[in-house]
């Protein structure tokens, strides 16, 4: 309970607030030379992007049990696509099953799972063209998934193995990266990302055979939001106009943080007219609202050349990653509600079933299937050996190599014929690359 004082004090806060909402003066006199900002003679404070006490909605297609509410429009969609959108979705949380176990054994050293978020994700990869440019903060897999990045690759990238074109095994585990599919390599540095996707959009419009065609579409946590980096990110795109698409995934937690102590505003959208940019926030648990929403801020992208912000408002029902025990800071029965009450999954299959187009034997036949697909790629992982030990050298710098760069692969090579044909725990990590470490040993 409050001390009187501090009682006394926060209604005086809440009735300061409150006279912020009054109506805005409608008598003006006319503007300013340098702006259209009308004069007016009534000193008025506001603190709302709506102009009122009133929060900014959350638009929806789908109930949680499934139904379409009230006005609300289904974009298009057939039972083959609708089927795509599903096994995408199931899809996810098998990969993140079977990998969040496979780090508990140690076999790989870092996971980051997206439990909770198959709808804001799926939906959202459904809705963009398959060449625009996807900047991702690391969540972001089922978009690769959904452009035809195999099982294979998923597991080469985590495993680190000579499969992997991500990285050559150099780069933490879910940190992908695929030319072939417009997916930029994943940082682990907190909104980096967001500054660098309005470059990659302003390169877009500057192209002749793109401008009209592609936009770059940026991901990042709530808590990325933070960063000075989605200010200057969101500053760029909007006074160097380009076709940047942000999309907010707000999942009410960064890391431990919840999203209640992180900003004292409106969420994220509430800071997308701040830079001119049209903002929307969806249910990033409804795949269908998701989908309409990207589709038409992709239009809006395309045809105004300008930027426009998406705020998904989700849950993170996993843990922040492998490194992480949420159970320390959040209640273990409110995860469990959230997974019952409000699961992505559930309402787009309710969905289904209601249009007569999935039942109880398609959803266990999937399930198997999906399983049986993940296991037989995890255990082929497995058996793949690192990429050779020469490549840690390759692919940073362009030109002529830098001493530097020579001078360490010299030592390395060196340690390695006085100690890898003799030394126990040498050989045996040798043993792990493609070709034993030949490639250096025979310099």
């Amino acid at each position: 309970m409050l001390p009187r004082r501090a009682f006394q004090k926060l209604s005086l806060i809440q009735k300061r607030a409150s006279s912020t909402t009054a109506q805005i003066p409608t008598q003006t006199h006319g503007h300013l030379p340098s702006s259209q900002s009308p004069i007016v003679s009534k000193l008025h404070f506001f603190n709302s992007v709506t102009g009122g006490s009133q929060k900014i909605p959350t638009y929806r297609v789908l109930d949680g049990v499934g139904k379409p509410i009230d006005g609300a429009e289904i974009p298009e969609l057939d039972q083959s696509f609708a089927h795509k959108l599903y096994e995408n979705m199931q899809l996810l949380p098998t990969l993140d099953t079977v990998l969040y176990n496979v780090q508990r054994q140690g076999k790989i050293s870092f996971y980051m799972t997206s439990h909770g978020e198959e709808a804001t994700i799926v939906g959202s990869a459904a809705a963009l063209a398959m060449d625009d440019e996807v900047l991702g903060q690391y969540r972001e897999m089922g978009v690769l998934l959904w452009r035809g990045f195999s099982l294979d690759s998923v597991m080469a990238q985590c495993f680190g193995n000579e499969e992997d074109t991500s990285g050559k095994g150099r780069q933490m585990p879910v940190h992908f990266g695929s030319p072939e599919h417009h997916f930029h390599t994943i940082s682990s540095p907190l909104a980096t990302q967001i500054p660098q996707a309005a470059g990659v959009a302003y390169a877009l419009r500057r192209n002749p055979e793109r401008r009209n065609r592609s936009i770059a579409a940026c991901f990042f946590g709530e808590g990325a939001a933070s960063e000075g980096d989605f200010h200057a990110g969101l500053l760029l795109a909007s006074t160097i106009p380009s076709p940047t698409l942000f999309i907010a995934r707000n999942n009410g937690f960064a890391i431990s943080t919840p999203s209640t102590e992180q900003f004292y505003g409106d969420g994220i959208a509430s800071r997308g007219p701040g830079y001119g940019i049209d903002t929307v926030r969806v249910d990033g648990n409804d795949i269908l609202a998701v989908i309409s929403a990207v589709r038409e801020a992709r239009r809006r992208c395309l045809e105004g050349g300008r930027a426009v912000l998406i705020e998904a408002m989700s849950y993170r029902v996993g843990h922040h990653s492998t490194s992480d025990d949420s159970f320390a800071y959040r209640a273990r029965s409110e995860v469990e509600d959230r997974k019952r009450i409000d699961n992505p999954i559930t309402r787009f299959r309710l969905f289904m079933e209601s249009r007569g187009w999935w039942n109880s034997d398609a959803e266990e036949e999937l399930k198997a299937r999906l399983k049986a697909d993940v296991m037989k790629s995890f255990k082929r992982a497995e058996t793949l050996k690192r990429c050779e030990l020469g490549e840690l050298f390759t692919d940073v710098y362009g030109g002529e190599e830098p001493w530097n760069i020579t001078e360490q692969r010299n030592e390395l090579t060196g340690l390695l014929k006085k100690y890898g044909n003799t030394w126990e725990p040498w050989q045996k990590e040798l043993a792990k690359f493609k070709n034993n470490g030949q490639d250096l040993l025979q310099r």
